[in-house]
């Protein structure tokens, strides 16, 4: 069975190009990315379709899924040209890349991924959510933009904000969603945001906490390591978690090398076995 790695970004060129076009923001000026929120230092080789496929080679992973994440920003039109190139990219990678489209069911993708701040409103997301529960396909739940305060630092949205988005959405769909598309896998990225650790807090406010642990609700792994991972092999049990590393925007050794410390089961279930379930 392959093994997976279900969370990376890959910028086609016809989305790099159109990023360059752009006068407002978000844009691209050189290898510096403009974004409402701030400017961010790309590494445009980083999303060369050899230089992926190598670290692929690197990781001894067969697949990559590959979302555009929702911290882009993007709007119609570079939706549009993100579609158009990923397909060709997944077409030119002989099997070893999948591609989840922008919040739409599209022909050609095996899921769809959302921002994490859209769950709050799952009556908007009703067709889109029923749509993929009919077809046996993929949400994947990702971190959007987020602001931080005046004078913090650099890292405060991804530690701060990306979290707390993710528990939202993560609580969003256990109080109504997972009840309402029971067949829907959902992936939560970087472990929901730390859901494992409230799930005491959620029985300490009279929820079961057995009741959280729905057989189609995965988490992946992106930017953690031992002792995170712990918590969620004990706390959700192997069957739930998935590999995903971020990449390009971690790097993916130090997560992969935790995996892969608890031993050969839990690596094969967790980068083979469970996303083999959803995306094989």
């Amino acid at each position: 069975m392959p093994a997976y790695d279900v969370h990376q970004h890959l910028w086609p060129e016809a989305l790099i190009e159109a990023l360059r076009a752009r006068s407002e923001r978000p844009r691209l000026r050189g290898n510096t990315l403009e974004l409402a929120s701030g400017d961010w230092e790309i590494d445009l080789t980083a999303h060369a379709l050899e230089a992926r496929l190598a670290l692929l080679d690197r990781d001894e992973l067969d697949v990559a899924v590959i979302s555009c994440a929702p911290t882009l920003e993007p709007d119609e039109d570079l939706i549009d040209a993100y579609h158009e190139g990923i397909l060709e990219l997944v077409a030119a990678a002989g099997g070893r890349l999948q591609a989840l489209s922008c919040g739409t069911v599209r022909e050609g993708f095996v899921g769809a991924c959302v921002g994490a701040e859209a769950l709050a409103d799952l009556a908007e997301l009703m067709p889109l959510l029923s749509e993929l529960e009919r077809r046996g396909s993929v949400l994947f739940v990702h971190p959007g933009p987020a602001e931080a305060p005046y004078g913090a630092p650099a890292w405060w949205p991804a530690v701060v904000g990306y979290t707390a988005q993710m528990q939202a959405a993560y609580a969003a769909w256990l109080a109504q969603g997972a009840g309402a598309w029971p067949k829907l896998n959902v992936v939560f990225a970087i472990l929901a945001g730390g859901a494992p650790f409230q799930l005491e807090r959620l029985a300490s406010r009279g929820v079961d906490s057995r009741s959280v642990l729905e057989a189609n609700i995965y988490l992946d792994t992106a930017s953690y390591g031992d002792r995170a991972l712990e918590l969620s092999l004990a706390t959700y049990g192997v069957g739930r978690l998935l590999y995903g590393s971020d990449l390009p925007v971690i790097d993916s050794e130090a997560t992969l090398r935790s995996v892969r410390g608890f031993g050969q089961a839990v690596a094969d279930a967790v980068c083979r076995d469970n996303p083999g379930r959803l995306f094989g």
